[in-house]
């Protein structure tokens, strides 16, 4: 019974889309009992008032996937980071059951980027809420837990930020220093 109720939670949103009904909510695309999904899909399908011509009836915009709105920075700060640093698309994210915190970033523009990727400046994350300073990890054979190689335009680049103590928690904002460069409030996915 679990495995009907998934298939419809797929088949459904995908059928009324077909159809054209626009863009589903949770509500309207699962039903919570399956015998009403018959009913829920015939409630969304053309009906003999609306024809499925096209001159009848003025097509809706296709809506634009955008993401997730919770994890994404203002778009003021977007543009201050692409400005300023050359840099865009930063993301925090818990690895490895939360023992490494990895930070992302795209090159924009490789000369305004070269202080985040230089080997001599230390990086850090800073959680005030934890009150906690991660930094990056020196294995022996390994290296750091970042890439230090001169940025390109295009290329998305990381470092790992030990958390050993599980101090830094997914849903935590944190702030990412690298020499001058700083990151403020960035969610922990």
């Amino acid at each position: 019974m679990k495995h009907k109720s998934q298939l419809w939670a797929i088949v459904l949103p995908v059928l009324v889309l077909a159809i054209g009904g626009g863009v589903a909510t949770a509500d309207s695309s699962h039903p919570s009992d399956p015998a009403q999904a018959p009913a829920v899909a015939a409630a969304h399908s053309p009906g003999p008032a609306q024809s499925a011509t096209p001159g009848a009836a003025t097509p809706r915009p296709a809506p634009v996937w955008q993401g997730t709105q919770i994890n994404r920075l203002s778009r003021r700060a977007d543009m201050f980071y692409e400005s300023a640093w050359g840099v865009g698309e930063l993301r925090v994210k818990a690895a490895e059951s939360g023992q490494i915190i990895r930070f992302d970033y795209r090159v924009l523009d490789p000369a305004k980027a070269t202080v985040l990727n230089d080997k001599k400046i230390e990086p850090k994350l800073i959680d005030p809420k934890a009150r906690v300073v991660l930094v990056v990890p020196q294995l022996e054979k390994v290296g750091a837990l970042r890439q230090s190689s001169t940025p390109k335009a295009g290329m998305t680049y990381w470092m790992g930020f030990s958390n050993p103590t599980l101090a830094v928690k997914r849903g935590d904002r944190v702030d990412v220093v690298i020499g001058s460069f700083r990151a403020t409030s960035i969610l922990v996915e």
